[in-house]
């Protein structure tokens, strides 16, 4: 069986990846493999929108879910330490996009929050450090949130609330580029499109202005240079203010 593993797997190489459903489920079952797991995780990463089934692959495989926590977890020593070198930081966004592929699949989003995943990313979410392997990490994590919060579900929200999601967000649209302020300011949007979530601004005045202020700050320091992604940004920005504003209309009709 050892000998089995240990063999090169018989797929394109990682420069060309063009696999099939076989060689997905074949590559699932090797990432525990010690001489060639990192090359299947990073196959995996790179075709994981090609392959509808993956996500059901990776959550039902034994041995796959305690892989990828392990290589994310590993890059929370370097995190702190500032020691992030690029191949940490490459195995732990693989490790992430997988992350994101179970996020988005109905069949395994629930499950994914349920079992307390996401919290496993919160840490690359609340890094100060504008460097790039550092961006690199909270992008890669704030996509995975962002999925999360593309269909709206009131236990997605209710989830994100109680672990202080909120937060997170807010010092990534202080800290992040303009991508990932932009998705972090969609994470916020749309938590804001759910009574309960406005209601979660609105319950303390502090953090009602902590998140007004944070919106304002981004207008004024927008880069106006970044013509890619700036009107994404503005358009969530605007979005969080006009939520913002309906409750505050109905607040003074009354």
């Amino acid at each position: 069986m050892v000998r089995e593993a240990a063999s090169p797997p018989s797929f394109p190489p990682i420069r060309n990846p063009c696999i099939n459903l076989l060689q997905i489920y074949r590559l699932v079952r090797q990432l525990r493999s010690l001489e060639i797991g990192e090359q299947c995780l990073d196959l995996l990463s790179k075709n994981r929108h090609s392959c509808n089934l993956l996500a059901f692959f990776l959550w039902s495989s034994p041995g796959s879910m305690r892989l990828l926590l392990l290589v994310i977890t590993s890059a929370y020593r370097p995190l702190v330490s500032n020691r992030l070198s690029e191949r940490v930081v490459r195995r732990t966004c693989n490790a992430i996009g997988l992350f994101q592929t179970l996020a988005s699949h109905p069949d395994t989003k629930m499950s994914f929050i349920r079992a307390s995943m996401p919290e496993y990313l919160y840490a690359f979410l609340k890094t100060r450090s504008r460097e790039r392997n550092y961006e690199r990490l909270r992008f890669a994590s704030l996509v995975v949130i962002g999925s999360l919060v593309e269909v709206d579900n009131p236990e997605v929200v209710d989830y994100l609330l109680a672990t202080e999601m909120f937060p997170c967000c807010l010092c990534c649209m202080e800290i992040g580029t303009t991508l990932s302020k932009t998705v972090a300011t969609f994470i916020i949007y749309r938590i804001l499109l759910n009574e309960k979530g406005l209601n979660y601004l609105l319950s303390m005045p502090e953090r009602y202005l902590v998140v007004t202020h944070c919106l304002e700050n981004m207008v004024e320091i927008l880069d106006v240079e970044d013509e890619e992604y700036l009107p994404h940004l503005l358009k969530n920005i605007i979005g969080c203010y006009l939520r913002i504003s309906e409750n505050e209309r109905l607040a003074n009709s009354t």
